[in-house]
């Protein structure tokens, strides 16, 4: 079970929001697919640990134990980091190396660990610092918003800089999210189908069995639970 004390979006444009909370005991759940890059930071038993986590091309199993304090960053699509090839960072959990029990190293430099009430202060000076980048254009474009006379060869280059991903596939994922989202509200299948434009039921089965991990009746299921 894990307690969220606090959920926020944020005011920087680099992130699209921040997650504050605890680990009451230990535990696993299906993670959908993303197509976003987090910065997570633990706390546990007097321990903590800096970590870049994503972004996931399928669905998986996200595990985690008791007791333990997480702030999680969820960046925008577009924003990264110059210095970390985004394709180096897909599927993976990557440690940042622990400088002094408070802090961890980064791009040659050592950063105290942010606290949630002091995280985008945190971001803004990895922006001031050159640590941290942002394409507007990946935005853009990922909500069918691509700037005018942009070849497709540029645009697919800037994609693979900024998250790691090709533009298609960022684009299946967050149809597939939508669709799940959808489910959740009580649509019914059908019109989810129709909705987020599958060719047909399989169709769509397939796609959030990829990126969400589940089936289209499993997930209306939940919502009807929760």
């Amino acid at each position: 079970m894990i307690v969220v004390h606090e959920a926020r979006p944020a005011d920087s444009p680099y992130v699209e929001g921040i997650t504050y909370g605890r680990t009451e005991s230990d535990g696993s759940i299906v993670r959908p697919a993303e197509c976003r890059w987090h910065m997570v930071f633990v706390r546990r038993d007097g321990e903590a640990r800096a970590l870049v986590v994503g972004p996931w091309t399928t669905a998986g199993v996200a595990s985690w134990g008791a007791g333990a304090e997480i702030l999680w960053v969820r960046f925008a699509l577009g924003a990264f980091m110059p210095h970390l090839p985004m394709r180096s960072l897909l599927d993976a959990e990557t440690p940042l190396p622990d400088a002094s029990g408070r802090s961890f190293w980064l791009a040659g430099s050592s950063w105290p660990l942010p606290g949630h009430q002091d995280v985008e202060t945190f971001v803004e000076k990895l922006a001031r610092e050159g640590v941290l980048d942002r394409d507007p254009v990946v935005g853009a474009a990922s909500t069918g918003r691509p700037p005018p006379g942009m070849s497709a060869r540029t645009l697919r280059h800037r994609f693979l800089r900024a998250t790691g991903l090709a533009q298609g596939a960022v684009h299946q994922a967050e149809r597939a999210m939508r669709a799940a989202e959808l489910l959740r509200r009580g649509v019914p299948i059908p019109d989810a189908v129709h909705g987020e434009g599958y060719f047909d039921q399989p169709h769509m089965t397939r796609s959030l069995r990829r990126w969400v991990g589940l089936t289209p009746a499993r997930i209306a299921a939940a919502g009807k639970s929760a």
